[in-house]
């Protein structure tokens, strides 16, 4: 796994959302594609985000549980893993750490 991305456009201005608890910052790529880099602090309940396009979430450092669309269940999700929602979607996550993570949007 790559720790860096090299020749690419970072937009100033944040994400800021759920009051601070999740930051982002999107990163342009030549190719026309786009990234988020983010941190999620650790929350009391679950934080619930909608999806546009299809998303993989690369998950850097710590762990968080998710809840994909209508799903019952949760998984847990540790560095060095990532999961998947589909466009027009949305996904439940939770971390009792700071999660940093890289957003691809594939769609």
């Amino acid at each position: 796994m790559s720790m860096q991305f090299d020749h690419v456009s970072v937009v100033k201005k944040s994400n800021v959302y759920f009051g601070g608890l999740c930051v982002s910052h999107t990163v342009q790529f030549a190719d026309g594609t786009k990234k988020t880099l983010g941190v999620i602090l650790p929350t009391s309940q679950a934080l619930t985000f909608e999806t546009h396009a299809p998303e993989r979430m690369e998950i850097i450092s710590g762990e968080c549980r998710v809840q994909i669309a209508d799903s019952a269940d949760s998984e847990l999700f540790r560095a060095g893993q990532s999961f998947y929602v589909p466009g027009n979607s949305r996904f439940k996550i939770e971390t009792s750490e700071p999660l940093d993570y890289v957003c691809h949007f594939e769609g």
